[in-house]
């Protein structure tokens, strides 16, 4: 992700934006390559959806709201798993396409748990 002026760099934010451009150019090829709209549809959705609620909590006024964007993006980051098994499951994604991409939604269910958790913790 390209930083402004104002931004520093921030690994959860960074991650949830080169996950979310990986997720629009699956979307791309399950769409148009293996003519799958429905599920890769709810996909596309939640897979986006992680970097914008990360995004939301970094302008949050407040603790609560911070925890409630992060929460609601780590929420769409396991849904977006869901969609990922399923996709998978029923042979529109190989085991190869799978394991990378699932690596990654993976990866940032981990990062945004431990966020949350710590958040929770914090007075």
């Amino acid at each position: 992700m390209e930083e402004t002026k104002n931004q520093k760099p921030n690994p959860v934010r960074d991650k949830s934006f080169a996950f979310a451009l990986r997720i629009i150019k699956l979307y791309k090829y399950l769409s148009t390559d293996k003519q799958e709209y429905v599920m890769s549809k709810y996909m596309l959705t939640t897979g986006t959806n992680v970097g914008a609620y990360v995004e939301s909590a970094q302008q949050s006024p407040d603790r609560f709201d911070f925890q409630r964007e992060m929460g609601a993006a780590l929420q769409n980051a396991a849904r977006t798993e869901y969609w990922l098994k399923l996709l998978h499951q029923s042979d529109y994604l190989t085991q190869q396409e799978f394991d990378s991409i699932f690596d990654d939604a993976d990866e940032l269910v981990s990062l945004l748990t431990a966020i949350v958790k710590s958040s929770k913790r914090t007075p």
